[in-house]
């Protein structure tokens, strides 16, 4: 039970940052999207930055267990989901996530798009011998491995590099990304609706 209540305050917490960053807000996404505002971008390589520093460098120093460490397999079904997840994105604004965030902050567009994406997982349910007979799910590159391999983890590195290290410069480096983007690439400022 106690292990529930810490998943719904640290959920309700992450969900409280991604509104108050605006990442529950459609027009913040396409502003994003079009870069004509970059300042979710922005936040979003901080926190990817910061978390991999954190979950490396804190590996490093043995307080983290990579044993927790879980890696999804690589697939070519994974990189056709990642680009319908990212055009869907594009489209309404929203992604998994954000769209709970707006839903919960009372979007009602967002109830639209997590109706979608519920019968769109039922779909693929439903639809799942054919996508595993069609080879779409089988392991590419060795299936679950890291770009270097990590001390102690049970995942091979695609290169001969030390993974945490790999992690802990490439967290540094998105940090550094953060605070080096111009707040936009192109156009004039995007005006960003307020959330309804």
């Amino acid at each position: 039970m106690t292990t529930i209540l810490l998943a719904l305050v640290i959920g309700a917490a992450f969900g409280a940052v991604l509104d108050r960053v605006g990442a529950s807000n459609p027009s913040r996404i396409g502003a994003m999207l079009n870069l004509t505002n970059l300042n979710l971008a922005k936040s979003i390589l901080l926190a990817i930055g910061v978390g991999s520093v954190l979950m490396f460098g804190g590996q490093m120093l043995g307080l983290v267990d990579v044993g927790h460490m879980s890696v999804k397999a690589a697939y070519a079904g994974v990189f056709l989901g990642g680009l319908m997840l990212g055009a869907g994105w594009a489209l309404s604004g929203f992604c998994p996530g954000t769209g709970v965030v707006a839903a919960a902050s009372g979007r009602k567009d967002a109830l639209f798009f997590i109706a979608g994406g519920l019968l769109g997982a039922a779909a693929y349910m439903v639809t799942y011998p054919a996508w595993k007979s069609s080879g779409l799910l089988d392991a590419i590159a060795g299936g679950k491995v890291t770009l270097g391999a990590v001390p102690g983890a049970k995942y091979d590195g695609l290169t001969a590099l030390p993974g945490d290290i790999l992690g802990l410069v490439l967290g540094l480096g998105f940090v550094a990304l953060a605070f080096a983007l111009p707040e936009r690439l192109t156009g004039a400022p995007a005006q960003v609706q307020p959330a309804e």
